[in-house]
C-alpha cells in the first residue's frame, strides 16, 4: 500500500536543514513499516532498533550524550557499520526510553549527517508534557490510517487513476461516479486501519474484517491501563467509550454528563487531552465568531470529538453492514458522514477545522484557507436542503461554500456541491 507521507519522508531525507524525525500516531497506523519501507527503497542500507522489544537498548542512551558514541555502540548491536547520509537509523517505540528521545537533540547539534528517524506508540502524549522531548530539535510528521484516496489506490488502482486526475469543477461521468460512491461506502465499513484494508484486499471478507477492527479497539483499551501513567486510565477508557453515543446526541457537542451521570470537565479533561495527544480522537472547536483567524474564536468549552478512523467509529457503533450498503436512511448516517469527512480533511490546512453553531445556525465545519473562511455543509445523502448554511452563505458571502453529499460535482453560485468521496481533494480542487 503507498502512503502519501513517503512524499514528505523523500524531502525530508534531502533537506539540508533536515533534523532527526519524529513521526507521530495511534497504534497501528503504520509508522513501522513506513519507517522500514524509507531504508529499504531509498537509502543504501538501514538499522533498525525496537526499545520495546530490546531492553538493553535503553543503557547505551542512559549512559551517553556523545552521538558518535552512541553510533559505535549502536553499530556493534546491528552488526554492521553505520555510515552518515547512507545509512538510515530507525529507533521504534521510542517512547519506552526517554533518553533516547532526548539524545535526539545531540544528533541535531553534533551529527546531523546522520539520518535518525523515530516513531513510538502513544508517542503524542509524552510530546504533549513540557521539557519531555527536545523542542525545536526534531521535525515532527502525523501519521493516520489510510485516507480514501490511499484506501482507493490500494483497492481499485484504475478507479483511483480516474479519481486523481479529476480537476476543478470537472464534469464526474455517471459510471465513475457510481463506482467511486460505492468505494466510499466500502471505506466506511472498512476504514483505513492497514491492517484491515490488507485483510479486506486479500480476502474480501467483512467478517474478518470487522475482527480484525474489534482486536485493534481492545488493544487500544489495553493501553489504556498500561500507558495512561498519572491520567486516570479508567477515566480515558470511558471517554473513549463515550464517543458513539456523544456523536449519536442531536447536537454532537462533547458532554461530560454523557459520559458519567453528573461529570464535570475537571473530572475528564486530562483523559480527553491523553487521548487527543495519542492520535485516537480528532477534537473540533466550536468558534464565537466564524472569522479569520478561527483559532482566536476558540471556545476552549465547546467542541465535538471524532474517532480518528471511521472504520473503527463503524464497528464499535455496532452498525450493520447492509445498512451502509442498501443505502438506507439509517441512525448514525450523519455522525458517520462526518467522522470521514472531518478524517480527510485534517492534514490539508494549516489550521485543522472549526464548527460554528450559533443561536439557528449551525454550519458542521469551517476550514481557514489563508484569510478565507470557507463554511462546510455534510450530508449523508443526495439531501441537499441545508437552510441554516444557505442563509448563512447569504448572508456572509463567502469566496467558496462546499456542500459535501452523494449527489455530483456541481457549482451552484457560491455553493459547490461536492461528492462525498472527494473530501480528501478540497484544497487541490479549491
Amino acid at each position: 500500500m503507498k502512503r502519501k507521507a513517503l512524499a514528505d519522508l523523500i524531502v525530508w531525507k534531502n533537506d539540508r536543514e533536515r533534523k532527526p524525525m519524529v513521526l507521530k500516531g495511534a497504534r497501528q497506523v503504520g509508522k513501522t513499516w513506513l519507517m522500514r519501507h524509507l531504508g529499504e527503497n531509498y537509502y543504501k542500507d538501514f538499522v533498525y532498533f525496537n526499545f520495546d522489544e530490546e531492553d538493553e537498548l535503553n543503557s547505551i542512551f542512559e549512559t551517553n550524550k556523545n552521538p558518535h558514541r552512541i553510533i559505535e555502540l549502536l553499530s556493534l548491536v546491528a552488526g554492521k557499520k553505520i555510515e552518515p547520509e547512507e545509512t538510515l537509523i530507525i529507533l521504534d517505540e521510542i517512547q519506552e526510553c526517554p533518553d533516547a528521545l532526548n539524545s535526539l537533540k545531540y544528533f541535531k547539534e553534533k551529527a546531523n549527517d546522520y539520518h535518525v528517524i523515530s516513531a513510538g506508540s502513544l508517542l503524542g502524549t509524552l510530546l504533549a508534557r513540557p521539557k519531555s522531548y527536545p523542542v525545536g530539535m526534531v521535525n515532527l510528521l502525523n501519521l493516520g490510517p489510510l485516507s480514501f484516496e490511499e484506501f482507493l489506490e490500494a483497492t481499485d488502482p484504475t478507479l483511483y487513476q480516474y479519481y486523481d486526475s479529476i480537476e476543478k469543477e470537472q464534469k464526474i461521468e455517471d459510471i465513475f461516479h457510481t463506482r467511486l460512491l460505492e468505494a466510499y461506502d466500502n471505506y466506511l465499513i472498512i476504514g483505513g486501519m492497514p491492517e484491515c484494508v490488507s485483510s479486506w484486499l486479500k480476502y474480501k471478507d467483512p467478517s474478518r474484517v470487522s475482527k480484525i477492527q474489534g482486536e485493534l479497539v481492545e488493544i487500544y483499551e489495553n493501553d489504556f491501563s498500561k500507558h495512561g501513567g498519572r491520567v486516570n486510565s479508567g477515566r480515558i477508557l470511558m471517554v473513549f467509550r463515550s464517543i458513539v453515543s456523544q456523536l449519536a446526541k442531536p447536537n454532537e457537542k462533547f458532554m461530560y454528563g454523557v459520559v458519567r451521570k453528573g461529570g464535570r470537565a475537571r473530572d475528564f479533561e486530562e483523559a480527553i487531552e491523553w487521548l487527543v495527544s495519542a492520535g485516537m480522537l480528532n477534537r473540533v472547536y466550536n468558534v464565537s465568531k466564524p472569522e479569520h483567524p478561527l483559532a482566536a474564536f476558540d471556545k476552549l468549552d465547546h467542541f465535538k470529538l471524532f474517532m480518528f478512523d471511521t472504520g473503527l467509529l463503524k464497528h464499535m457503533s455496532g452498525l450493520d453492514n447492509s445498512a451502509i450498503l442498501l443505502k438506507s436512511d439509517y441512525q448514525f448516517k450523519g455522525p458517520l458522514t462526518e467522522n470521514f469527512v472531518l478524517q480527510q480533511l485534517v492534514g490539508q490546512f494549516t489550521l485543522e477545522p472549526r464548527y460554528y453553531s450559533h443561536r439557528n445556525t449551525e454550519i458542521d465545519f469551517l476550514i481557514q484557507r489563508a484569510n478565507e473562511i470557507i463554511p462546510v455543509e455534510v450530508k449523508g445523502g443526495e439531501d441537499k436542503s441545508a437552510p441554516s448554511f444557505k442563509n448563512f452563505v447569504k448572508e456572509r458571502n463567502p469566496k467558496h461554500a462546499i456542500r459535501f453529499s452523494k449527489r455530483g460535482y456541481i457549482k451552484n453560485g457560491n455553493i459547490t456541491n461536492m461528492p462525498l468521496y472527494l473530501a480528501g481533494k478540497v484544497k487541490e480542487l479549491l
